[in-house]
């Protein structure tokens, strides 16, 4: 009876200790895979890298289109006590930018969820965005947000998600917002460098 209970001890313990770790994404549009199947988005396919490489994480899409940093914050608490991550990806701010809203509130919304995810233990890699120069001054503030909020609280910074396929109009959707499928793998490649820090 003891070594049973023994072996059963051991088998749920190693098991918990060799669960994989969770790479939380909470982002928008352009991390929900809109317009393409989700399979196809950069998130899904870092979990497939991440299982070719053999690194034990798995990775929790929870991006939603049309979220806004607002509707992240939201989210956030429950996200961290569902899953649990060691990594949080914050994809947030394009909807807020596009719909002119306060940045002082884009910017409290996103402390508030890097503060969370720190006391949680997770490390957090936040990722920037851009606007067109016709939002003129409220397009340059906006961009400077995110390393500042970075800068401000010591987080691994992605200065623009897009940066790779931003300038390259045959991999954006018909709306002229959304990355295409064949976009997917350069916004990977391009999150990789900043994230792989990280992963421990």
């Amino acid at each position: 009876m003891r070594l049973a209970l023994f072996l059963f001890a051991l088998l749920v313990f190693n098991s918990s200790a060799w669960a994989a770790k969770t790479i939380l994404v909470m982002g928008d549009s352009l991390s929900a895979g809109y317009g393409i199947r989700l399979e196809q988005a950069w998130p899904s396919l870092l979990g497939k890298r991440l299982a070719e490489k053999r690194l034990d994480y798995s990775v929790a899409n929870l991006s939603i289109s049309g979220e806004t940093t607002a509707g992240g914050r939201a989210r956030f608490a429950q996200a961290i006590k569902q899953q649990k991550p060691s990594v949080v990806i914050i994809a947030l701010g394009a909807n807020d930018g596009l719909r002119g809203l306060p940045l002082t509130q884009m910017r409290d919304n996103l402390n508030v969820m890097v503060d969370a995810a720190r006391a949680a233990g997770a490390s957090v890699l936040l990722a920037g965005m851009r606007l067109p120069p016709n939002y003129g001054p409220y397009a340059t503030e906006f961009q400077a947000s995110f390393a500042n909020i970075s800068r401000s609280k010591k987080t691994a910074l992605l200065e623009f998600l897009l940066e790779p396929v931003a300038i390259r109009p045959e991999l954006f959707q018909a709306d002229n917002l959304h990355p295409t499928a064949e976009a997917q793998p350069l916004i990977l490649d391009h999150v990789w460098p900043a994230l792989a820090p990280l992963l421990k």
